[in-house]
């Protein structure tokens, strides 16, 4: 592995999330996936895993600015029409507006969920609120066989409770996708439910979490904070994170460093964020402040993430630096972690 910096970055306190790049990367029809360092590229198209990103930030906004507003509706259409009448996705659709793929429950379906949920959650607009609600319900009824879509759809599950407490078809999604994410290892050296991590994993343990304390299972949510604890203090060197690249990593291989990804990070932060709300603990934010740290520059290579003259991400971290394109994903991902940066913030305070 590339030698790392052993020294801390000092780096300034967290900039309020900016909505600037992400507009840039808007049209009337959605959110375009790729650019070229800050200019979109068309050639690409649009993706729902983006889009429901995309929902889920603007509508945790508290209160959004009307061009935020006008995101959540660009965002919260684009899903309605990707859905189909069983309530599965499609993922890709043409800069000319055709559909590239047949819908389906990929992990798509599950950030779709994700997205809608959260619109219904937290949103301050009653049309998109009410909207959405249909459409998280029709999608809700059906069942992914992937685990890490069933953890994104848990999460707009756990959203709907917050505003629906007594939903049932939200409480039991929420169950299920706990149930597909599984139990972790009892081997203190792997905690966790398989023997390979992906991307964002810590969306998995958070919606562990999040479902224990929906359904009052204490064995449940600490199985939730032992994975997310373990998975934390495996992308620490001292005090700053390394997190695992967008490869994953397998039991008893050699532990990989690059690519870095900022999905990675901004998962990481709303798991911590989470802990830090069901349990009461403080120590938990400690995760929050690494992950917003990791943007800063306190990170492998000491790369600043971000652009401030454009507000937008960087699409990785590499041995050498920052990949300097500025895509949805990533832009995505520093505005949710930089969320949580506000001051007393607490997007998962209940």
């Amino acid at each position: 592995m590339t030698a790392a910096l052993d020294v801390p970055v000092r780096h300034p306190p967290a900039p309020p999330p900016s909505f600037t790049h992400l507009a840039r990367l808007t049209d009337d029809t959605g959110l375009l996936e790729h650019a070229r360092h800050a200019v979109p590229r068309r050639e690409h198209g649009y993706c729902t895993d983006d889009v429901a990103r995309g929902l889920v930030v603007v509508c945790r906004e508290p209160d959004p600015a009307p061009a935020v507003l006008r995101l959540a509706e660009v965002y919260l259409s684009f899903l309605t029409h990707a859905q189909d009448a069983g309530g599965a996705f499609h993922n890709r659709l043409s800069y000319d507006r055709r559909w590239t793929d047949e819908p389906a429950l990929g992990d798509w379906w599950g950030r779709a969920l994700w997205g809608l949920g959260t619109a219904v959650g937290r949103s301050s607009a009653p049309w998109i609120e009410q909207d959405a609600l249909v459409a998280f319900e029709l999608g809700a009824a059906r069942r992914s066989p992937a685990p890490h879509a069933m953890a994104f759809a848990g999460l707009g599950a756990a959203e709907v409770l917050r505003r629906y407490p007594d939903h049932a078809g939200a409480s039991d999604l929420l169950a299920a996708a706990a149930a597909a994410v599984g139990w972790p290892d009892s081997d203190p050296r792997w905690s966790w439910p398989r023997p390979h991590l992906a991307y964002a994993s810590a969306a998995q343990a958070e919606v562990v979490i999040l479902a224990g304390e929906a359904h009052r299972d204490v064995a449940l949510r600490a199985a939730g904070l032992r994975m997310l604890s373990w998975l934390r203090d495996l992308q620490l060197v001292g005090d700053r994170l390394s997190v695992l690249p967008a490869a994953g990593w397998h039991r008893g291989t050699a532990r990989p460093q690059y690519d870095q990804q900022p999905i990675e990070v901004a998962a990481l932060a709303d798991a911590c964020a989470t802990a830090a709300a069901v349990t009461g603990d403080n120590g938990w934010q400690q995760g929050v402040r690494q992950s917003i740290g990791w943007f800063l520059g306190d990170n492998d290579t000491g790369s600043v993430m971000w652009d401030r003259a454009t507000g937008g991400g960087y699409d990785g971290l590499t041995p050498t630096g920052p990949n300097l394109n500025q895509g949805a994903e990533s832009t995505l991902a520093l505005i949710s972690t930089l969320q949580h940066g506000r001051a007393g913030a607490g997007l998962r305070t209940r």
